[in-house]
């Protein structure tokens, strides 16, 4: 689909985009570049560890509900919240009823998002923590960027969706953000965890590569065997030397899991695969941080 640049009057340096982060020999993606390392870290055969202990291999966030992933080398977490700017964005399909002033919960299905609006995941986004500048970029090009702190860069971002989602849109795209909530898919601020185990299993039961990026996950967790995470509803775990999470449910699975995040094309039936091979549609699990601190790539993971 042909998308024209957009942009704000705040005139902004240039944004060369991030670059990827490695751990040891393993290459983790970027936001602009394909990302085949966790599909690897997934296939790989664990390595022996006690039951218990395992290691959080990559760390990601998602400004903007249905945007493009940010791999993190590290974040602080705090009790009661995400990760930081996590979902702190999301773009209204048409009117939601949500009140900046009184923010509450609504289902996903008020805003832009993967599981109806596949095409999102054919952009590559990036978004700036100081400047809140979210840059936009289109059939490798950039298409559009914005202040999202600011009504002239927002407006900027709303009219690149305008074009760019038109025949999916129940009225005009809108930007909306309120101090302190979180667009997640869950009314509780949680953190979510994948094991990347699971996934790798997963894809012995599709007979296809999975990519991990699909469960648009916060944590990524190797050394765990499949499905073990499902054993720790109700226990805590322990992510390096501080921090400490309350797992609270499993995350049942939609059809955002269908898409491939680096093509946009909804080429497999995740949900039906899950409660075909499992009889669920679950795959990772939300934990509630209890014990705040900072958290990195490369910490153990103790249950």
């Amino acid at each position: 689909m042909p998308t024209q640049v957009v942009a704000a009057t705040i005139a902004m340096g240039p944004n060369p985009g991030p670059q990827p982060l490695h751990l040891g020999d393993q290459r983790l993606p970027s936001i602009c570049c394909k990302s085949s390392s966790l599909i690897d870290l997934a296939r790989q055969v664990p390595v022996p560890s006690p039951a218990n202990r395992a290691t959080l291999k990559a760390i990601y966030r998602y400004p903007v509900k249905g945007l493009s992933p940010e791999p993190l080398p590290r974040t602080e977490l705090a009790p009661g919240k995400t990760v930081p700017f996590d979902r702190m964005y999301a773009i209204e399909n048409g009117p939601s009823g949500f009140d900046p002033a009184h923010p509450a919960y609504l289902p996903k299905q008020r805003f832009l998002m993967l599981m109806r609006n596949a095409r999102l995941a054919e952009l590559r986004t990036r978004f700036d923590d100081e400047s809140h500048l979210l840059t936009i970029r289109a059939e490798n090009r950039e298409a559009a960027r914005g202040n999202l702190r600011t009504p002239e860069g927002r407006a900027a971002v709303e009219r690149f969706f305008e074009e760019h989602c038109a025949d999916e849109l129940r009225g005009p795209p809108k930007v909306l953000r309120a101090d302190g909530h979180s667009f997640s898919d869950v009314a509780k601020k949680v953190v979510s965890i994948i094991n990347l185990a699971s996934v790798a299993d997963l894809e012995n039961a599709a007979g296809a590569p999975v990519n991990p990026l699909r469960f648009r996950g916060n944590l990524y967790v190797e050394g765990w065997p499949a499905w073990r995470e499902f054993d720790l509803v109700g226990a805590e775990v322990a992510v390096g030397n501080d921090v400490r999470l309350k797992i609270v449910k499993r995350i049942v699975r939609c059809a955002a899991t269908e898409v491939d995040p680096d093509t946009g094309i909804r080429d497999l039936q995740i949900p039906r695969t899950l409660m075909k091979t499992y009889g669920h549609a679950d795959c990772g699990i939300y934990g509630e941080v209890i014990a705040g601190g900072t958290v990195a790539v490369g910490d153990g993971v103790t249950a």
